[in-house]
């Protein structure tokens, strides 16, 4: 019978990288997670801060619109980076793994449009409507 002999060094350090991938993945996976809700978070302040003066404010104008948009790109994130660790994991597995830069190019986008729509919001708002 013939023994067939095997380098265990190298599969220690093998499994050991995979293992590095696959705890580097989560961590991102997790890094977006805390993204999306941070997101989120700021989507219900937003609409919660035009709540709180109600006589000043007439109208719920369109904070509520913004908040819904952080709302929605948030639940966007979540959808996304859960895909993206999938996908990340089946390519480690398989040995096969590429960067992808699109996600984080849209997310980016996203960021930015809504960063400008906030910023774009509270200076439009007149100073007597914020209540300063």
């Amino acid at each position: 019978m013939f023994k067939c002999k095997v380098d265990t060094e190298k599969l220690k350090r093998t499994d050991e990288s995979r293992v590095r991938e696959h705890l580097a993945n989560e961590r991102t996976y997790l890094a977006w997670m805390r993204s999306a809700i941070a997101l989120l978070g700021f989507g219900v302040v937003i609409v919660r801060l035009r709540a709180f003066h109600p006589p000043m404010l007439p109208d719920p104008g369109n904070s509520w619109k913004i908040g819904l948009i952080f709302s929605i790109v948030a639940l966007v994130t979540v959808l996304l980076s859960t895909q993206h660790y999938f996908a990340v994991r089946r390519d480690i597995d398989e040995d096969f793994y590429e960067p992808a830069d699109r996600w984080v190019i849209l997310l980016s986008l996203a960021v930015t449009l809504l960063g400008t729509g906030v910023i774009y919001f509270v200076f439009t708002t007149p100073m007597s409507l914020m209540g300063i």
